[in-house]
This record gives structure tokens, C-alpha cells and sequence, in this order.
């Protein structure tokens, strides 16, 4: 077994190897993430049970060490120099004029590359296998970061290609040196960069953003615990030599990163060679119009002279060679002062808090304004006016704020936090329990959600506009002919063709044939016809265009059904909805946060006084007859300490909402309640909004109670309780309508099959959820057994 094990273990690090290579060097995977975890767990479990398997070359090695008291300190075997840097054309010609001077000669060749904005590393191999890695440090000396560098896929373990085998001073082919230390940088890709940042923002506090890539790379390199980098994604690429020892190497830089790149070092593909200081040029302009495209951060590009025995002849001035310099980009980060923290309203209510800038020149462009992402960005990085702030612009991201700088902050500076109320409408600005997002309220009446609510409110599922897109939804409010969903139903035919040229005009696209005067209005009338058609629809399809937060079709459905009417439902408080089955708390609120909002129940009413009728109105479903009391009143109002136990208590000791208003703690207590409950009800009871909510609540409930049917009694639907999943191609008619005859029987329709699905109707080519629904052992009815069943109860 352990030849076997041997052989398989070999095997498995060629096959890692190999993938790494094509992912990092190549950039040509040719095994999908999935594949490359499985070889690398068999891998791990084939070391685990054979320790004497295990070598410091394995990939099994990147997931990282336990953490070190400190870094040892190592002495470069050559120093690692720093460069020269250039900001204007005429300080590259003069670097240029001087090497051919120094040379005697002209069109010399140069090596240029990007200069990548991470953390400069010195690799050393022995006999082919990585055994050291450091970091620049001071030049001369380091920092050993060998267990952190082993995390990272792009470090080859072991060089590809020959070996040494034939002795140290003799090169077989394009063999290894005995000793090679390859220089390069640790950077830390955009995309990574941003994940990793996203993730943070969401985790409450729990971990740190990082402040840019080039910081992001440094520090997850220097971390004591090898565990963390590994978590860190961090990428690598060679860009020069030190100590070689026991091969003669190519004559020219380019040819020797060429060699790297075929013993599995990454070298950017970006790299090339150039021709004097109108090449190095045309080589900065080129790379500098990609930069903000690359997925990586560069801050300029680097300019060596390719002849290597040039750059020896060349020598040094104090740290930095003669025969290279860094002709940087300007600057992506730059400090100035805010002047102003604003909110911006994005198109789905999303209330983005901004910095107004002094203006100041970051990445190539003038900056004035640089988000902050969310609420909880602002407190963790405390930005206030008045703050003098790194600003940080990389490639298309938009401009943020990156940290304060605290010993400029101006004594007066306040904190700040997010408005009550939409700077756009004047809706609430809300921000739910576990979001990281303050919303604007709003959704109807806000123009900067316009265009995302009248798309939304025209969609097939909801009013049904059919050739209303996108693009002419933005061109009528830009022009003026709709302020908000209910705008629609007062446009004319003039309207849309005015609104038509107007954007055409805007955009130069007139066609010739309207320049001639001949105006196509056909799409226009048949849009006005379909405006007009959607005025008649049902309560459900009108509560889902209204485009309210967390109220999607089925929740729709089930508030028409149980409510009957658009009037109870948009005056009913928040705790009446979660009487609707699947409604809970956050739905409730959401619903009552929309329909608290004056703007919202202006633009209802302006849809109903331009014609929108819904056919389908009916009384409230008899259910609601047994959950109208006062104790389950008290329960949905989210009371502290107030649980159904106690409710119940209180429903029997006080006649409705007003006694237990009107009552003090001491009542409280002869009433059942333990009087640090009776307190807690009676502080919440003090807050005046809490007891309006109360008392319209059980306003609410009266108004309900009256309208239920005569004799108040409930008639179970013959599908109620059962949970319905439609899979496949249904002959007779579509799924939505099948879907629709269900849930009016009482089903609920999930998209799903779960333990808890009822039945599964399939028909022709029934897929995965027939296979799951088989697999689980769930009923399963087929197009005929559907339409037999449909007729019996009609």
C-alpha cells in the first residue's frame, strides 16, 4: 500500500501543479474549480495517512501553519534594489539620453513591464523545491514570510521543467539552477479585493474592510498566523533575478523571464521589449489606457534595459540602478477635505451615503464626490465634515473614502448619521434588522426610484404593459411625461411621439424618414392600448406592480385573499398582515412602512381616479373571525416580554385596547403579569407611537371583524393546507393559469419539492422535480388526473 499511496501522491501533486500552472502562468484552466478541491482533498487524506508522504513541497502546504511568535529576520544573498521614478515624457527621454551616452550607442532595447502596486518578495530555490521566502524590508535586510508565501497558488513549490541531475555547475538543457532566488511582487487581484470587502460590509463589524489592494496584499502577507493569508486572495508575479547559482542563464531580461515563465513562474503578459524613448513611451500610453480594464492595481510601468551585461556595465547610483526607472501613473489616492456628507436614493430606494469633496486630482481625473457605501461604513471609519480623508480611485471603481486622517480633524467636527426621511420625497428612510441598507420608503412617489417602479408596475406579472421598456420609462421622466406610475394612465399619443423625438434628437439617432417628415406612430398607439388595457386587473397583480419591499406574487395572492379589498389593505397597521398565513414580522413591517407613507397612498389614489378598476374585490376571508381578539392583537405587536401566555391574560382581564392603554402597572399585575413584565409593557405603552399603533390596530380589527360574512363562519377551501409544486409542459392550458385554479382552492404553489410539498403536478418533459418528487416518495398527479380533479370542483 504505501508504493501505491507513493504513486497516487505523486500523481496528485502533478496534476495540482499542472493546474496551477495553466491557471496562474497560462491562464488557460482546464479543470473546473470543483475538480481541482477533490484532487486536493484526496491529496491531504493520502498525506494524513501516510505522515512519511507529506513534503514541504506539496500543495497540501498552502493551507497554512500555525501562527509564529514573530518574523525572523533574512539578509538578502543580493540586495534587492529600489527604483528611480520618472512623472513627465522629458524625464524618460533624459533616462534614456544618458544610458546611450554612457554607452555609446542608440535604439537601445529596453524590457518593460507594468509596475504592480503590492509588496516587492524574494524567492529562493534549492534544487528546484521553494525553501525561503522574504520580503524587501530595508534591501539589504527582510523579513522571512516563507510559511504566508506557501498559501498563495501562484508561488510554484516546485519548479516545471529539468533538473540538475547532472551536477551543480553543469546545466542539462533548461534545467534549474542549484540555487535560484526569483524577485517578484504580492499583489492582490481587484476582483478578490472587492469580494472581500463586500463580505466584510455585510459582516456587522465582525471584520475588518480592507483600505486597498496594495495595503490588503502587504498586510495579508505579514500576518503571524499563516492561516489568515491563506484565507486572503493573493496572486503573484516574477519580474527579475538575484542570486543564481549553477547555471548560466539567458543574455537578456525578456529571455529570462521566459525562462521563469517555463519553470512556472506567472510573468505578466503584459511584458514586453521596447526600442528607445519613443518606444518606452508608446509602451506607457498603451498600458495606460488599459489600466483602469486590468483586474490588478499597477502604478505605472518600469522601463530595464534588456542587455544584461549592459545593465552590469551600467552599475548603480547609491540603492537604484542606472539602467532602469518607474515612470509612474498619477496618483490613485490623494487626501482632501469634506465638505458635506449627502445621501444618494438609487433606483430601488437604496439610501447610499456620499462625501462631498474639496475637489482634488486622483487616478488621472478631478474627484468631488467618493461614496461610503452604507451607514456602517461611515461609523466604522468615522468620517465627519470637516475631516481631512484619503480618497482612493482604482480603475472603474467608483471614488471612496479609504480612512480619516484623525490629527487633522477640525474641533467642531460632529457624527454623523443617516436622515430620517428621504432627501428626494420626504419618505421614511428605514433600515430592516440584520440589513446593512437604509432604504427610502417611498417606492411610489420617489423619483429616484422612478424608473425601477414603472418598469417593475408594467412587468407581464403585474399591470401587463406590453412595449413598455426600459428606455422609453427613462425618456418620459427625463422629459418631463411621468412623474411617477400613475402618470402613465394620462399620456397621449402626442406624449409618446414628443418624447420620441426629444430622445432622438438627444441621442443624433433622427431617422432620415422623420427628418423628411414622415413620423412612424404605430408602436405608439399600440402602446396607449395597452396602457389602457392594463386599467382592469385583479387586487393581487395591483398589490405586486405597487412594487413594495419583500411582497412578491404569492404574498400578493395571499393579502387579496384574505383582506378582499384594496382599501382595508391599504389602511390596515402593520401587526393585522401578519394574521395572513406566511406573512411574519419583516413582510409586516415593510408593508407598513410603504403604505404609512403620504406620497405612496397619493399615487394609489391617483391610479384609481385615472381608471384602474379591480374586477375581483370580495369580503375578508371568514378565518379572520378567530384571530381578531385582543391577545393575539398584543402578540403581533412585537411587545417586549409580552408572549402569548401573557397575552392571553391580559385579553381576559382587560374588555379591548383602550383599558389596557388606561391601565398602571399595579393593575397589570393583578391582572397575571410578573411586574418587571407589567413595567416593560407600561414603558412601551408611554412611547406615543406605540400607543397609536395599539389603539388603530384594534380600530383596525373592529373594522375587519365587521365586515367578515354572515354568521362568520369559515369554509375550508378543498386544497387549503397543501403545498402544490408544477414542473414540465402542461397541454390544456399554461402553468400560470393551473397555478392560479390551485391556490383559489386554497394551495399554496411553491417553485420548489421539499418534504413538505403535498403533490407535484407534472407534465411532458417533467424534469429534476419529478426526480426529486419520486425520490422523496411525494404524490404525483399527472395533466389528466389535474383536469379531472378542476372539474369537480367547478
Amino acid at each position: 500500500m504505501p508504493a501505491k499511496a507513493a504513486a497516487r501522491v505523486a500523481e496528485l501533486r502533478q496534476l495540482i501543479d499542472d493546474a496551477n500552472y495553466r491557471y496562474h502562468v497560462l491562464d488557460d484552466p482546464d479543470i473546473p474549480d470543483i475538480e481541482y478541491d477533490r484532487l486536493m482533498r484526496e491529496l491531504e487524506a493520502l498525506e494524513a495517512a501516510n505522515p512519511a508522504l507529506a513534503t514541504p513541497d506539496s500543495p497540501t502546504q498552502r493551507v497554512g501553519a500555525a501562527p509564529s511568535g514573530a518574523f525572523a529576520q533574512v539578509r538578502h544573498a543580493e540586495r534587492m534594489l529600489s527604483l528611480a521614478n520618472a512623472f513627465s515624457d522629458g524625464e524618460v527621454g533624459e533616462f534614456v539620453r544618458r544610458i546611450e551616452q554612457r554607452l555609446d550607442v542608440s535604439g537601445t532595447v529596453f524590457s518593460v513591464e507594468p509596475k504592480f502596486d503590492g509588496l516587492a518578495i524574494s524567492l529562493r530555490y534549492e534544487d528546484g523545491v521553494f525553501v525561503q521566502g522574504a520580503t524587501r524590508g530595508d534591501g539589504e535586510t527582510g523579513e522571512d514570510v516563507t510559511a504566508n508565501l506557501r498559501t498563495i497558488r501562484a508561488v510554484p513549490l516546485r519548479l516545471r521543467g529539468g533538473s540538475n541531475e547532472d551536477g551543480p555547475l553543469k546545466l542539462r538543457g533548461k534545467g534549474w539552477p542549484r540555487v535560484l532566488e526569483v524577485r517578484g511582487e504580492v499583489y492582490m487581484p481587484r476582483a478578490g479585493f472587492e469580494k472581500y470587502n463586500e463580505k466584510a460590509r455585510a459582516s456587522d463589524g465582525k471584520v475588518k474592510p480592507l483600505v486597498n489592494p496594495r495595503n490588503a496584499a502587504a498586510g495579508s502577507l505579514r500576518q503571524l498566523d499563516p492561516r489568515v493569508t491563506a484565507q486572503r486572495p493573493l496572486a503573484f508575479y516574477a519580474y527579475a533575478l538575484g542570486v543564481v547559482e549553477g547555471a548560466t542563464m539567458p543574455a537578456r531580461h525578456s529571455e529570462v523571464m521566459a525562462r521563469l515563465r517555463e519553470w512556472g513562474f506567472p510573468v505578466s503578459k503584459l511584458a514586453g521589449t521596447a526600442r528607445g524613448a519613443e518606444g518606452c513611451l508608446a509602451y506607457y500610453a498603451k498600458i495606460g489606457a488599459q489600466r483602469d480594464g486590468l483586474p490588478f492595481d499597477i502604478d505605472g510601468v518600469v522601463y530595464k534595459v534588456d542587455d544584461l551585461s549592459a545593465q552590469r556595465e551600467l552599475g548603480f547610483v547609491g540603492r537604484t540602478p542606472r539602467w532602469a526607472i518607474a515612470h509612474k501613473f498619477p496618483a490613485q489616492e490623494q487626501t482632501t477635505v469634506v465638505e458635506d456628507i449627502i445621501v444618494n436614493i438609487g433606483r430601488t430606494g437604496a439610501a447610499t451615503p456620499a462625501a462631498k469633496l474639496a475637489p482634488v486630482f486622483v487616478g488621472g481625473v478631478t474627484v468631488t464626490n467618493a461614496t461610503l457605501h452604507n451607514a456602517d461604513q461611515v461609523a466604522r471609519l468615522d468620517v465627519r465634515v470637516g475631516d481631512t480623508v484619503i480618497v482612493r480611485r482604482a480603475g472603474d471603481v467608483i471614488p471612496e473614502v479609504v480612512a480619516v486622517v484623525p490629527g487633522m480633524r477640525p474641533p467642531d467636527a460632529a457624527p454623523w448619521a443617516m436622515p430620517a426621511h428621504c432627501p428626494v420625497c420626504g419618505s421614511d428612510i428605514v433600515r430592516e434588522e440584520g440589513e446593512s441598507v437604509a432604504r427610502c420608503t417611498g417606492e411610489l412617489s420617489c423619483p429616484a426610484q422612478r424608473t425601477q417602479s414603472v418598469f417593475h408596475f408594467a412587468s407581464r406579472r403585474a399591470m401587463d404593459v406590453d412595449g413598455l421598456g426600459e428606455r422609453y420609462i427613462e425618456a418620459l421622466g427625463e422629459f418631463g411625461y411621468l412623474d411617477s406610475v400613475a402618470g402613465l394612465y394620462r399620456l397621449t399619443l402626442d406624449d409618446l411621439l414628443e418624447m420620441k423625438r426629444q430622445a432622438d434628437e438627444r441621442d443624433g439617432t433622427t431617422p432620415e424618414t422623420v427628418k423628411a417628415g414622415k413620423v412612424a406612430t404605430k408602436w405608439a398607439e399600440n402602446l396607449i392600448a395597452a396602457i389602457d388595457h392594463s386599467r382592469d386587473t385583479t387586487l393581487a397583480r395591483f398589490l405586486y406592480a405597487l412594487g413594495i419591499q419583500h411582497v412578491g406574487e404569492s404574498t400578493a395572492k395571499a393579502l387579496a385573499q384574505w383582506f378582499g379589498s384594496l382599501d382595508l389593505i391599504r389602511h390596515a397597521p402593520w401587526p393585522l398582515f401578519k394574521r395572513v398565513p406566511d406573512i411574519g414580522g419583516e413582510v409586516a413591517r415593510a408593508l407598513g412602512h410603504f403604505l404609512d407613507q403620504p406620497g405612496n397612498q397619493q399615487v394609489i389614489d391617483q391610479l384609481l381616479e385615472r381608471g384602474v378598476r379591480i374586477g375581483d374585490e370580495h369580503a375578508p376571508n371568514p378565518k379572520f373571525g378567530g384571530m381578531l381578539d385582543l391577545a393575539t392583537l398584543l402578540v403581533d405587536l412585537e411587545i417586549p416580554k409580552i408572549t402569548p401566555v401573557r397575552a392571553a391574560q391580559l385579553g381576559s382581564a382587560f374588555a379591548d385596547a383602550q383599558a389596557v392603554l388606561d391601565a398602571s402597572a399595579h393593575n397589570l399585575v393583578i391582572a397575571g403579569l410578573p411586574s418587571e413584565t407589567a413595567d416593560a409593557l407600561v414603558a412601551w405603552l408611554d412611547d406615543e407611537a406605540n400607543a397609536t399603533l395599539l389603539l388603530r390596530s384594534a380600530q383596525a380589527q373592529q373594522r375587519l371583524r365587521a365586515l367578515l360574512p354572515a354568521g362568520d363562519t369559515a369554509r375550508a377551501g378543498p386544497l387549503d393546507g397543501k403545498t402544490v409544486v408544477l414542473t414540465g409542459t402542461l397541454a390544456a392550458m399554461g402553468r400560470d393559469e393551473a397555478k392560479e385554479k390551485l391556490e383559489a382552492l386554497g394551495a399554496k404553489a411553491a417553485g420548489s419539492v421539499s418534504k413538505k410539498t403535498s403533490f407535484v403536478v407534472a407534465g411532458e418533459a417533467a424534469g429534476s422535480k419529478l426526480a426529486k418528487a419520486e425520490e422523496l416518495g411525494i404524490e404525483i398527479w399527472d395533466e389528466a388526473r389535474l383536469l379531472a380533479f378542476l372539474a369537480e370542483q367547478s
